[in-house]
């Protein structure tokens, strides 16, 4: 069955604005940027352009996560908040709900990932070609049915998050990639980018944003 975008109605959640930058609040569902097709031309960055025409992008979140996310409104911020990603000089932490109780308190996952080309937009762990992925975690709580936890990614590859609690025995819960039966039969990917930390690209003074996981 192929699957049928339907974005949710709500508009954008404004955290902050000046005018260098544009922090947002995206809801689960909506595509970062436009899709292929007419069908998928409704995304946040489009929504955000009616009240900020000058808004550029600088990163993106997954179809189903939500969370914070920064956009640029000028070719200045845009290149300043993009080196910053791409330095890691930014710090994100996230927050999931897991399959199965987590052990340990704290961790890490260390595994190398690139494009599962036949199965994409899947992503895989490869040793010999992947480029390398790190992402550390600390439990909030735990069940025996599932964890609370929250994950700092390091590097920022594609499904990177999803993809390490997949290969560590703990599927993020929703998630019709990586996770099967009951953990993958969620209202929504559990996942959600609860905060966001950079250095503004005028003052250079760092910044935070936050907000609060829906689930």
């Amino acid at each position: 069955m192929s699957f049928v975008y339907t974005p949710p109605p709500d508009p954008p959640v404004i955290l902050h604005h000046d005018h260098q930058v544009l922090v947002v609040d995206k809801q689960a569902g909506l595509l970062s940027v436009p899709g292929r097709g007419e069908d998928r031309a409704d995304c946040l960055i489009a929504r955000l352009r009616l009240a900020f025409p000058t808004v550029l992008l600088v990163h993106r979140l997954d179809l189903d996560t939500s969370g914070v996310m920064v956009f640029a409104l000028t070719p200045h911020a845009q290149r300043d908040l993009s080196r910053q990603f791409e330095e890691r000089k930014t710090k994100k932490t996230y927050v999931a709900r897991v399959a199965g109780r987590v052990a340990d308190k704290t961790g890490s996952v260390e595994l190398p990932l690139i494009v599962d080309w036949p199965k994409r937009p899947r992503q895989k762990v490869d040793h010999d070609q992947g480029r390398p992925a790190r992402t550390e975690w600390r439990v909030v709580r735990a069940s025996e049915a599932e964890t609370r936890i929250r994950l700092f990614p390091i590097t920022g590859r594609s499904h990177q998050l999803r993809v390490h609690m997949a290969e560590i025995g703990h599927p993020i819960l929703g998630d019709s990639l990586y996770a099967t039966g009951a953990n993958a039969d969620h209202p929504r990917l559990m996942l959600h980018a609860e905060s966001l930390r950079f250095r503004h690209p005028e003052s250079g003074i760092q910044q935070g944003f936050s907000a609060p996981a829906p689930f």
